[in-house]
């Protein structure tokens, strides 16, 4: 039993456990998430909590007390200048502790650490809180009256004549307009003149004539021949 135990030593001594703290809460602050068991996450986060809030006074003796926890000055200068002035606004809860299950050979559970604002998916999903007010329903008699003094187009629509609506237009109401025939205008025709040639100028082919040669004797017919 652990009767007035509250402290968890993680099966170390007093300065083995310190010493291990203080390399975690470096790592922490360099890398803004570590992966270790559940156990030393805890511890984790009540050793270093206190000193984010030390780093928001950026002072000489805070520095001082945040260097003898730590003993490393790039992370002492990390703190005072980045992260200090990223959670200013936060009132404590710096950390945020996720399981992601057993680990295999011991089945020790095993979880994240990280800086709560510098995790920046979390910080998209998460949607703004609407804050809800609450409004009396009882209304004494000057509350209506001024309510209805401050809004006086109510009566001023009342009082103003209201339009009829338009009729719609039947085919018997539509006129008629007559039709205008528009006549094309007659467009003269123009006939080509007629060029007659006289019959004596056109020049008349005449069939060649064969002479027969006087020299040749003619060849007699068939019947000349019997």
């Amino acid at each position: 039993m652990r009767h007035n135990n509250k402290i968890n030593h993680l099966g170390r001594t007093y300065a083995h456990r310190d010493a291990m703290l203080s390399n975690m809460a470096i790592s922490l602050i360099t890398h803004k998430r570590i992966f270790t068991t559940l156990a030393k996450a805890k511890e984790l986060r009540k050793y270093i909590e206190p000193l984010i809030t030390k780093s928001k006074t950026d002072t000489t003796h805070s520095r001082r007390v945040v260097f003898q926890n730590l003993s490393n000055k790039y992370a002492v200068k990390e703190l005072f200048q980045e992260i200090s002035q990223k959670i200013g606004d936060r009132p404590g809860g710096y950390t945020r502790i996720i399981k992601i299950g057993n680990r295999l050979g011991d089945n020790a559970s095993t979880c994240f650490i990280e800086l709560v604002d510098y995790n920046e998916l979390m910080l998209k999903d998460k949607a703004p809180a609407k804050t809800k007010t609450r409004r009396s329903t009882r209304r004494g008699a000057a509350g209506k009256a001024s309510a209805t003094a401050a809004t006086p187009t109510a009566e001023v629509a009342e009082k103003a004549p209201k339009k009829e609506p338009k009729a719609k237009a039947t085919k018997a109401d539509k006129v008629e307009e007559p039709v205008v025939e528009v006549k094309k205008a007659e467009i003269p025709s123009i006939e080509e003149p007629v060029i007659e040639t006289p019959v004596e100028d056109v020049p008349v082919a005449e069939d060649p004539v064969l002479e027969v040669p006087t020299g040749e004797t003619e060849v007699p017919s068939a019947e000349e021949k019997g």
